[in-house]
């Protein structure tokens, strides 16, 4: 996760990823035969395309799918592993980074290896370092994402403000945006995924710009979250929520909630993936959402932005329906099924084969992608899940005045030398 360029970008990571909050699927599990197939996902609002275009280039399939939100999905998969009842496949996330990632669901045998799939061996190969675990590919990585300030042009006329383009005119930006009674950014952190958003976008320039190299040293133990410019980003963090960046009660507001605010012009934006895009557009069709880098400093040309490879899907290497779980993910991979996920989310696809044209809204991102100014998600190649989660639950408390960014990072090293 350390250099600026687009391979190694695309190899760190997640989500983000953090991906969306979802409800119960619209196809609910249930019953099986040879032509059943069991899914469980977390690409609410793009899934549903690709099983319906699956469905009707395999006549007689019927696929049993159910989306629930990034939370709730984490805390159950393994669970369900555990006890013999996983899906045919599943979402799975790239690298480390969290309880249903590559490394972590692959590691005690609960993934199918798909080395041998016609299009593993297209993956550029940074893709390839958080889809393998020990030189083996578990992970049918579709597409690229990125996070940054999502804005809504509309909603920006009517305020009569313009996108920030340095980090004092981002504090501005806050206060004016106030002042008119229009809140800057939605921020949902009721539900914890999305608290990193914010400061992995603030993360991405405060700390890999002047250090490129500054996972290579946390890995040789040269360096720490705690005394480095993490606290800076932390800081900065905080400045944004005294200045007013973000509605009332960020606790109190799910990942849902504040897509409606941002949406609905009750906010100016939102800093989110490029995911949320497809989701703003679905409660506002005609609106008009663009995504660009977060300031971070006051000096633009420094700027990075986070991006990389999103979560794919696996295989249960105790599949009820092996073979027909291996045709979906190799529909998945083929250029319908990924420029059908890539069109629905606002992303980028992994292989770049596919003829897809990316959304205007991306127009910054592709910029960033193409011209090296990336870092990749911050999590995915910690050595464990736990880092992630106590920087979760940590940023909830410190909203809360429950703890403090210090705190937080000591305990991110703590569980970060504690190893895999």
């Amino acid at each position: 996760m350390i250099r600026t360029r687009l391979s190694a970008l695309i190899a760190a990571v997640t989500a983000a990823g953090l991906l969306a909050a979802c409800s119960g699927g619209t196809n609910a599990a249930g019953g099986s035969s040879s032509t059943t197939l069991t899914l469980a996902s977390v690409d609410q609002g793009s899934i549903e395309g690709v099983v319906k275009a699956f469905e009707k280039a395999n006549p007689g399939v019927d696929v049993r799918f159910t989306t629930s939100g990034a939370d709730q999905y984490q805390q159950q998969i393994r669970t369900k592993f555990a006890s013999g009842t996983g899906p045919d496949v599943m979402s799975v996330w790239p690298g480390n980074g969290n309880p249903a990632a590559t490394y972590v669901l692959a590691k005690p045998g609960y993934l199918l290896d798909l080395s041998d799939r016609p299009w593993a061996a297209k993956l550029p190969d940074a893709v390839k370092t958080v889809s393998q675990y020990q030189g083996k590919t578990y992970n049918a990585v579709f597409g690229l994402n990125g996070i940054g300030a999502v804005y809504n042009e509309a909603a920006l006329d009517k305020a009569g403000l313009t996108a920030p383009g340095t980090w004092s005119q981002l504090l501005d930006f806050c206060k004016d945006a106030t002042a008119k009674g229009t809140p800057a950014f939605a921020l949902g952190i009721q539900d914890n995924w999305v608290t990193q958003l914010v400061l992995y976008a603030l993360v991405a320039t405060t700390v890999y710009g002047p250090d490129p190299d500054f996972d290579k040293k946390m890995q040789a133990g040269q360096a720490t979250f705690e005394k480095s410019p993490w606290t800076t980003a932390m800081a900065k963090y905080q400045q944004m929520d005294r200045s007013g960046c973000f509605q009332k009660n960020p606790l109190g507001t799910s990942y849902e909630a504040s897509q409606e605010l941002a949406a609905t012009g009750k906010t100016l934006g939102i800093i989110q993936g490029n995911w949320v895009i497809a989701l703003l557009k679905g409660k506002n069709p005609s609106g008009k959402f663009t995504i660009k880098a977060l300031p971070a400093t006051d000096t633009p040309s420094q700027f990075l932005m986070p991006a990389a490879a999103g979560a794919g899907y696996g295989v249960n290497a105790k599949a009820k329906h092996k073979d027909l779980a291996l045709k979906f993910v190799d529909f998945v991979m083929s250029p319908e099924g990924m420029n059908l996920f890539v069109k629905k989310q606002g992303g980028l696809p992994a292989l770049s084969d596919t003829g897809f044209t990316p959304d205007p809204s991306l127009a910054e991102l592709s910029t960033f992608l193409n011209g090296g100014r990336t870092v990749p998600f911050m999590d995915q190649l910690w050595p464990n899940p736990k880092v992630q989660q106590t920087m979760l639950s940590g940023l909830q408390e410190i909203f809360s005045a429950q703890s403090t960014p210090g705190k937080v990072l000591k305990a991110m090293d703590a569980d970060y030398m504690s190893g895999s």
